[in-house]
């Protein structure tokens, strides 16, 4: 377990049995003085600053754990943060203009995320940070401070939003050849793992060394899993964390990731949270639940003081179904996405809502007044999570603000009719684009930048030529 390697640290033991209680903490702090004492407690060699990219992809630098607490100036250059998935530039065009020289962002640690690295042999605390321009001004295009744009305008409302994430993912055989498609695991069985085990106690347990090790690498970081179950793909996962704060939420799914793509790595294993890596096999999906709060009464929004459903929480629910389609390649940020999302499949092509109805896009699930909430199930579990709980919650925002009423409920299968969402990744970022009122909440600055990664991934992408023409077209045509 963590704790017993910490208790056998030398600099940790000797003279320090009155240690402050918050040295002890496996999450956070509140200022330097405390992020010193923190380290130095448990004798904390280095230190990795990281930040989320647009794909969620960590980015940043590692130091000795002293140079980071002198008061160290740290920058990463502002094209780590127009990157493709491939490690491309997108051109100059719609709006989007490549910054000619490059200058440097500030990273500025959020010490509240300050959290050991439970899987290093040395030992190593990671922090993740926020950017700024140089006059301190957050920049406008990165995920994370995107996020806290959309909670600001919900903040001035006397709103504040919960979430609560499920993030589904698939375990692997190791894979190092991508011509090659991916097959499910082995598990201690000796055995390759078959689908259709959806919450199989066996199903997990095939893998339960593995998921020993996510448990505790997450309890050395601090990160709380709510419950963990086997999927109906073979070889799928789901994680399901407790609701809180979005932008605490989003660190944790970031976090989780690297964890469980580690603990997998150390079982000679592959995680990947690709939206549909194994053809024949489900989709993996990141569902979104989501409340709004009175920040003065604690109250919820979507909830009558006689127990009976608000105006906001319709309106919520009639700009999601507005906006979400348009706002599709933040759920959906890759080609691969679009596989997952077929009709008559558990993925919801659709933009209607019901009552515990999971063919539906926008579910209500059974709960209490006091805990009503809308599950948005469209995210693919590779959305960033930043910027899918942004975008989600922009399209209820603008619900809300416009007073947008939704269709009426769905009570039947909505996943076997007509398809409203975009088909490709070309599609969504046009929709994207041309919705003013996403514009407006997410801003120009971000919009232009992600239409412009996404629009050269897919260039990216079509210069690949796949299996299937090789099958289909090669002697055919």
């Amino acid at each position: 377990m963590p704790s017993d390697k910490k208790e056998a640290r030398p600099s940790n033991r000797g003279g320090r049995a009155r240690a402050p209680a918050f040295v002890k903490n496996h999450r956070g702090v509140k200022n330097w003085k405390e992020a010193g004492a923190w380290l130095e407690w448990r004798g904390i060699e280095d230190i990795e600053c990281i930040t989320p990219d647009q794909a969620g992809i960590a980015r940043g630098k590692m130091m000795p754990s002293k140079k980071f607490t002198s008061n160290t100036s740290l920058a990463l250059p502002s094209a780590v943060f127009m990157t493709t998935i491939s490690g491309g530039y997108p051109e100059d065009g719609n709006g989007f203009s490549y910054p000619e020289d490059d200058g440097d962002l500030k990273l500025m640690p959020d010490l509240g995320t300050l959290s050991e690295v439970p899987w290093e042999s040395d030992p190593t605390a990671q922090v993740i940070c926020d950017l700024v321009h140089q006059d301190g001004r957050a920049v406008e295009f990165t995920p994370r401070n995107l996020l806290k744009k959309v909670l600001a305008a919900y903040a001035d409302k006397g709103l504040k939003p919960v979430v609560a994430p499920e993030i589904e993912f698939y375990l692997v055989r190791k894979n190092p050849d991508p011509d090659y498609p991916l097959t499910p695991p082995v598990g201690r069985s000796g055995r390759p793992i078959g689908g259709g085990a959806g919450y199989s106690i066996a199903g997990v347990n095939e893998f339960d060394e593995l998921i020993d090790d996510i448990y505790h690498f997450s309890e050395a970081q601090g990160l709380e899993i709510d419950t963990l179950i086997h999927e109906e793909g073979a070889g799928q996962l789901e994680i399901n964390l407790r609701h809180g704060h979005p932008v605490e939420l989003a660190d944790q799914v970031f976090l989780f990731k690297r964890t469980i793509r580690e603990a997998a790595l150390k079982h000679e294993t592959y995680a990947t949270f690709m939206a549909k890596p194994m053809q024949g096999q489900p989709g993996s999906a990141m569902h979104i639940h989501q409340s709004l709060i009175h920040t003065k009464t604690g109250r919820n929004l979507f909830t009558n003081e006689d127990g009976s459903e608000s105006a906001e929480f319709l309106h919520f629910i009639g700009g999601m179904q507005k906006h979400v389609p348009n706002a599709l390649v933040m759920f959906a940020p890759y080609v691969n996405s679009y596989r997952r999302l077929t009709q008559a499949a558990s993925a919801p092509v659709n933009n209607k809502w019901g009552y515990d109805n999971r063919t539906t896009a926008f579910r209500v699930p059974r709960s209490d007044p006091a805990a009503r909430r809308v599950e948005n199930r469209i995210p693919s579990s590779d959305a960033n999570p930043y910027l899918a709980l942004a975008a989600s919650l922009a399209c209820g925002l603008i619900g809300l603000n416009k007073k947008i009423k939704p269709d009426a409920p769905i009570l039947t299968t909505a996943n076997e009719d007509e398809i409203d969402l975009p088909r490709g990744l070309l599609e969504a970022v046009d929709l994207f684009e041309a919705d003013d009122d996403l514009r407006e909440v997410l801003g120009a600055s971000f919009v232009s930048t992600y239409a412009a990664i996404k629009r050269a991934e897919f260039e990216t992408f079509m210069e690949v030529i796949s299996p299937w023409e090789r099958e289909y077209l090669l002697l055919n045509v």
